[in-house]
């Protein structure tokens, strides 16, 4: 397909950027000393390169421009260390991110000197203590070959992960055990998504009314549920109709309209409606998770509202909590049975005047998929729960 000459083309560079940024990694600090001095950078670019041979070898891109790059190939030694989960602090600190907070950046943890004379993270997920086999200048990186003389590892943790220009961590995915097993419904149990913030409201009930049905639970926001769908890990999903595509088949549950939540105590409890653009100038507490977020900034936008967001949590009853505890307002779908917040305190939901986009909740499972006589049985289930509601 020839590219339409009027269209402006983005440069090979940023396209590149733009992918890789989607390419998961780990997130690691490599660290030396030696007659050069001490130094340490943040890098993603690391990766096994052989198990075998004299010392197994894994590879290494460092910037030219990074001080560390110098020392690194001066002192021939380095240790890969592995962050955890939990340790994005010492990411950001070798990153730069400090340069105000930390006089040295070494200062934001323990180490521990290894034989090499190299710092290591006194608690990483892992560390490769390494000596620099062959260095080369590719591009703006140098490309550092290195070769493991041993390594250090934890007995719990998961690795820290840097995808889509953020943080975040890894979730094992329970596959079945085969794709006929979840196709034929043949010996297994189950396996259900639910969207997390609606299932506490929905799940239970439906669970113990199936009786002897095994069922597995998996909760999450609307792009694990798909994902589970497409891989096998679920048969059927409760979620949003909200990006579907040609990938699924879907049945309607229920429609949901938006609505305010306030404080009691807020100046506008007592309306009988709030119109967007009274909105305006009040901080919003955004329910931040996909397709949620998009969704209930989007209508504020379509309104010429632009959003004064003050606080975001992924978790429905953190949202509703800090609403009530009177840091602003929020808009959501779901309405559990109770006005009250987790910790007590009242709560108040008032329609939110004009025409908005809606929302829907469905029954979602892979497309052309016949269901097993399970998943039938919890298909019916749900349609007679929201047909009582």
């Amino acid at each position: 397909m020839n590219a339409d000459p009027q269209m402006p083309q983005i440069p090979l560079r940023d396209r590149f950027v733009a992918g890789m940024s989607h390419a998961a990694c780990t997130v690691n600090v490599v660290t030396t000393d030696g007659p050069a001095g001490r130094a340490g950078v943040t890098v993603s670019a690391m990766a096994s390169v052989s198990a075998d041979g004299e010392a197994p070898t894994l590879l290494i891109c460092v910037h030219h421009l990074s001080p560390a790059a110098p020392k690194i190939i001066e002192n021939g030694v380095l240790c890969v260390n592995v962050l955890r989960e939990d340790q994005s602090y010492i990411s950001e600190a070798f990153a730069g991110r400090f340069k105000d907070e930390l006089g040295d950046k070494f200062e934001c943890t323990d180490w521990v000197v290894l034989a090499n004379g190299t710092p290591r993270v006194a608690d990483p997920l892992v560390a490769f203590e390494c000596r620099v086999l062959s260095a080369e200048r590719v591009g703006t990186h140098h490309v550092l070959l290195c070769g493991v003389e041993d390594t250090h590892s934890a007995r719990l943790g998961s690795p820290l992960i840097y995808a889509n220009r953020s943080y975040g961590s890894s979730r094992r995915i329970e596959a079945p055990r085969s794709m006929r097993g979840v196709l034929n419904g043949e010996g297994i149990k189950l396996k259900v998504g639910c969207f997390h913030t609606f299932g506490p409201f929905l799940m239970p009930s439906l669970i113990r009314q199936l009786g002897g049905l095994d069922i597995g639970l998996l909760e999450g926001d609307q792009r694990r549920l798909t994902e589970s769908l497409v891989s096998g890990e679920t048969e059927i999903a409760v979620i949003y109709d909200n990006d579907l595509d040609e990938r699924f088949d879907w049945q309607a549950l229920s429609v949901l309209k938006p609505y305010v939540l306030m404080a009691e105590d807020h100046p506008m409890a007592r309306q009988a409606e709030i119109l967007p653009t009274e909105l305006a100038a009040e901080p919003m507490v955004l329910l931040d998770a996909p397709p949620s977020s998009a969704y209930f900034t989007g209508i504020l936008e379509a309104q010429g509202v632009e959003p004064l967001i003050a606080h975001r949590s992924a978790s429905f009853e953190m949202v509703r909590g800090m609403v009530a505890h009177g840091l602003g307002y929020t808009l959501l779908c779901t309405k559990p049975a109770s006005s009250m917040s987790y910790d007590g305190l009242p709560l108040v939901a008032l329609p939110l005047a004009g025409d908005h986009a809606l929302s829907q909740i469905v029954l979602a499972w892979r497309k052309g998929h016949a269901l097993s006589s399970a998943a039938q049985r919890f298909a019916q289930k749900c349609r007679e729960k929201f047909a009582r509601a």
